[in-house]
């Protein structure tokens, strides 16, 4: 059983350390992040999972099967904690219905301890944020921001914490993306800080009040971790998440070891991430000393798969949660001849299958208006769909935050910057990577990031393709979170030119397009983005 992997690692660390000390203290930090309302199973596209899958015991994740293996890890360690790293909004129709509520309700049933904000924790606003932390029973954390000024948040979120376990105190820091304001909606009375500073403030603060065992939960990437792991000194551990990272010592398509040890100013620090949508459990085990330094960290993310037997009550309350959506999800709105490709990977670095989908759907029901060009997020794309029929709930799988389609007037070189911005962060795995229809370009990372990379733009004009005249005007469609400068497309907010922000839904659009030839949809890359040397 994977499940004993847990305590397989324990008794590996125990071994290790030639036995006991009595100064010894032995903490396993089990965690999740980016969860993203994926309440019900998953399937390998980290989409819904069917009937056909269930049947073919081809499921992961979900809360209820999350409880149990975090019961089933709880009980290997002799001393845990259950942490996240962020990003427990958006993702389902669970979210789209019940905003934080239902992620409360269940985070509370599973016993978690501490979490992060994570950036989509912002999507609707500080209020929402605010109900959800009313209804939660352990602290959410924030750092690296300025709340003074918010009054949802100005009482009651808080940078750090501190619980105690097994006789010891741990201390707790929570930190988010520095650009939340550009990939979210925190509103202007939240401003956004580099995380290292934030971090150097609290961890003293603790140490100064004799905290020796320092976790951060980061909602900010692997790198970025990487970064502040050799920076901030007094950190012990760091639990990541925002950049959907699978970290691990088995898994070849992992993007480095569970723990990454990085050299930092006091010593060692061991990061530690589970890819996403409660696919992975995480499960380190950590070993300090009496001073609180780390001596040894092992673990490895366990896989959330059919082995593990969902826990019937909750399971019988996740189905009572969702009779309100079935009506919507279940609708069958169109087939597709094969999967269709969102992966992460794939549509924030280059053209994809699904991006395409999403881009020609927003350009074709604005077409008859004269709009030449579409262009949408990358990030804004959340899961694959697989071969066969398309119900409703998929696409909102794939689309579940609610934006509209927003039309405006843009000139050539406004457009040619729009597009320097969309492949600036390619390295960084950033979300505003644009997918496109109506044009095609050319781009290089060899270019200095939002500057030159962008080495050709074409228009499609009839059958064939112009070059972008910088001069021109050209009426665009792009998604309304990006009009408002969404995911660093400020361009659009400031240089936009008679803007319609509120069109119709962007998933009623690609369900109607998919809809459209009463044929099944096929997927297809064609060129129109080209990554050079």
């Amino acid at each position: 059983m994977r499940l004993l992997f847990a305590s397989a690692a324990v008794l590996a660390l125990t071994a290790a350390s030639g036995g006991a000390a009595l100064a010894e203290y032995r903490l396993t930090i089990l965690h999740t992040n980016d969860f993203h309302s994926r309440i019900e199973p998953i399937n390998k596209y980290d989409s819904g999972c069917g009937e056909k899958d269930a049947a073919e015991n081809a499921c992961f994740g979900g809360s209820a099967r999350l409880a149990s293996g975090i019961k089933a890890a709880r009980e290997a360690s002799e001393n845990s904690i259950l942490v996240d790293g962020g990003d427990q909004f958006q993702g389902s129709l669970f979210y789209t219905q019940y905003k934080g509520k239902a992620a409360a309700e269940l985070m509370n049933t599973l016993g978690y301890e501490a979490m992060t904000v994570g950036n989509h924790e912002f999507d609707d606003g500080p209020k929402v944020l605010r109900a959800f932390m009313e209804a939660i029973d352990f602290p959410i954390l924030l750092a690296n921001a300025d709340i003074s000024d918010e009054p949802e948040l100005a009482d009651a979120l808080k940078p750090s914490t501190v619980i105690e376990k097994n006789g010891e105190r741990i201390g707790l820091i929570g930190i988010t993306p520095a650009d939340t304001a550009e990939l979210s909606s925190p509103g202007p009375n939240v401003s956004f800080t580099d995380p290292v500073e934030a971090l150097k403030r609290e961890v003293a603060a603790l140490t100064g009040e004799g905290v020796t065992k320092i976790v951060v939960l980061s909602h900010s990437g692997y790198e970025v971790d990487k970064r502040i792991a050799a920076a901030v000194p007094g950190i012990d551990v760091i639990v990541g998440g925002h950049t959907n990272t699978l970290l691990s010592n088995t898994d070849a398509k992992a993007k480095g070891p569970y723990p990454t040890m990085v050299k930092g100013p006091e010593g060692d620090v061991a990061i530690v991430q589970a890819y996403a949508y409660g696919k992975y459990l995480g499960q380190l085990a950590v070993t300090f000393d009496d001073a609180g330094t780390v001596t040894a960290a092992a673990g490895e993310p366990v896989i959330m798969d059919g082995e593990i037997v969902e826990d019937s009550a909750l399971k019988a309350r996740i189905a009572e949660l969702a009779k309100p959506l079935e009506e919507i999800r279940q609708k069958v709105v169109a087939r597709a001849a094969r999967p269709i490709d969102g992966g992460r990977d794939a549509c924030r670095s280059g053209e994809c299958a699904m991006g395409n989908l999403v881009a020609e759907a927003m350009l074709d029901r604005v077409r008859d208006q004269g709009t030449q060009i579409a262009i949408t997020n990358g990030g804004g794309l959340r899961a694959s769909i697989d071969s066969g029929e398309i119900p409703m709930g998929e696409v909102l799988t794939v689309l579940p935050f609610q934006n509209t389609l927003a039309t405006f007037k843009l000139t050539g070189a406004d457009l040619k910057a729009a597009l320097e911005n969309g492949v600036s962060e390619v390295e960084e795995g950033g979300g505003r990577f644009p997918q496109v229809a109506g044009l095609k370009f050319t781009w290089s990372k060899a270019g200095t990031p939002g500057e030159n990379r962008v080495t050709s733009v074409e228009v499609k004009e009839g059958e064939g393709f112009v070059p972008l005249d910088p001069e021109k005007t050209y009426l665009v469609v792009s998604n309304n979170f990006m009009r408002g400068g969404g995911d660093g497309y400020k361009i659009f907010a400031e240089k936009g030119m008679e803007a319609y922000d509120f069109g119709p839904a962007l998933d009623e659009a690609v369900a109607d397009y998919l809809a459209k030839d009463n044929a099944a949809y096929e997927p297809a890359t064609d060129g129109r983005i080209t990554e050079a040397e």
